[in-house]
């Protein structure tokens, strides 16, 4: 780590800036920090913005969930400058700061540049801070600050994480890896997708080509698609409208491939979506037990649910029901993608690190294994059960799993390599565990567990 600040990004990679798509960025940045979810308050501020070009609308998405991502650097630089948030009284002042400071040393803008886009008479009402400190924020120099001993809390400062989850993550891996891991969880996701039956991913591939979007396989995951082409023209292509395109990162779909049976396929079986959500694997997983197999999909979330619904509705899948309550002894294959703090998505939702606690993740844990626990009570004997997260901690996968089958003895732990291959299995398993981590694989990081019912 040879400085503190950080390497503009592409100028490319903004979108377009503006005034107005300024003033709806510190506006979503101002909801969040009020306890407002950055999705829910990005999607306001846009709508509420109305008229932004699509490439104010990318610019206006990327700044909301980069002044998150970065807050506790920005903070620090902030203070640097004698500027401290303890001293900055309005919230909407705090992030008039932030975003003058992320287009400064992560957009490598000068006061020139970013001076328009903040500037009184707006973008935002109320503030007491004047143009002028926010013109010395941008331009007065920025030394390097003292940084403690600890790697841990450097790496916590530079990658703008919480001390507590960087110290548990220190425990897992060497501070190369370490460093390695937070950069790629600060980076804005890449457009991944899974190709959808009927055809092969090349066909698919092709087809994008000819539509004159750029888009690569990733080897990992033998669906999965990168979209190169960071103007989002692949929603409007013809692969996309005709359903054989569904967003989905590469370590979610690597886990609906982990409920197969080794050495062979899930077609024509019964799978139970235990924690569907809004039913990203449970799509997968109808694809993959065809039209002989059934989806039994269920959520405690009738909102997120609902979105399932309605996405298997615009598909016109016809495999998926959604039965209240499930009746898991029917399911042969029964997937707990249970709900966990996150940590292996904070690319997606940035805001999420700052609300975590080591509690919660104590919660989270106790949710999870109640619920484990009473699938595996109704599961048939036989049936394999595959436990998931998107978490990147101990506490809430292997020692979940553990505990599992301490309190359940008539479960067997099966390794997941077997079912992906040896070759894929060395960069994506982590002893008998599917632990798919970035940046060595593309999105967010993810855990899966095979567990098989002695019957």
């Amino acid at each position: 780590m040879s400085t503190l600040w950080p390497t503009p990004l592409e100028p490319a990679s903004l979108g377009r800036p503006s005034r107005r798509a300024a003033t709806a960025a510190i506006e979503a940045h101002v909801a969040v920090l009020r306890g407002e979810p950055l999705k829910a308050s990005l999607a306001t501020a846009l709508r509420e913005a109305g008229g932004l070009g699509g490439q104010e609308r990318r610019f206006t998405a990327l700044a909301v969930r980069e002044l998150s991502r970065h807050q506790r650097l920005l903070d620090l630089a902030a203070r640097t400058l004698g500027h401290p948030p303890s001293k900055v009284g309005l919230t909407e002042d705090q992030a008039l700061v932030r975003y003058v400071l992320w287009r400064r040393l992560f957009c490598g803008e000068g006061w020139a540049r970013i001076g328009p886009e903040v500037k009184l008479p707006g973008p935002v009402r109320p503030r007491t801070i004047k143009d002028d400190l926010l013109a010395r924020v941008a331009q007065t120099p920025l030394p390097e600050p003292p940084l403690p001993e600890a790697p841990a809390e450097r790496l916590a400062i530079r990658y703008s994480f919480p001390n507590w989850l960087v110290e548990r993550l220190a425990a897992l891996h060497p501070e190369p890896a370490l460093e390695a891991l937070l950069a790629a969880l600060n980076e804005e996701p890449a457009l991944h997708f899974r190709v959808r039956p009927s055809g092969t991913r090349a066909e698919v591939l092709e087809r994008l080509t000819e539509e004159g979007v750029v888009a690569e396989p990733v080897e990992l995951a033998p669906d999965a698609v990168r979209i190169g082409d960071a103007s989002h023209r692949v929603f409007e292509t013809k692969v996309m409208k005709s359903g054989r395109l569904q967003v989905q990162d590469v370590g979610s779909q690597l886990i609906a491939e982990v409920c197969r049976p080794l050495g062979g396929s899930l077609e024509g079986r019964i799978v139970a979506d235990v924690c569907a959500g809004a039913g990203g694997k449970t799509l997968a997983l109808a694809d993959m037990v065809g039209t002989s197999g059934r989806v039994l999909a269920g959520d405690r979330s009738r909102r997120r649910l609902a979105q399932a619904r309605e996405r298997v509705r615009e598909l016109s899948v016809r495999n998926v029901s959604f039965p209240h309550p499930l009746p898991l002894r029917e399911a042969e294959v029964l997937l707990v993608d249970a709900p966990c703090s996150g940590t292996g998505s904070l690319g997606r939702e940035p805001d999420q690190k700052w609300k975590l606690t080591p509690k919660a993740i104590t919660d989270f844990q106790a949710t999870q294994l109640a619920l484990l626990e009473e699938v595996g009570r109704e599961a048939r004997p036989g049936a394999l059960i595959v436990y998931a997260t998107c978490s990147l901690l101990p506490e809430e996968n292997d020692a979940v799993v553990r505990g599992f089958l301490e309190k359940q003895p008539g479960f067997t732990l099966e390794p997941v390599a077997p079912v992906l291959g040896s070759e894929r299995a060395a960069a994506l398993c982590e002893g008998p565990f599917l632990r798919p981590l970035p940046p060595r694989v593309p999105g967010g990081g993810f855990f899966a567990a095979r567990l098989r019912k002695e019957g």
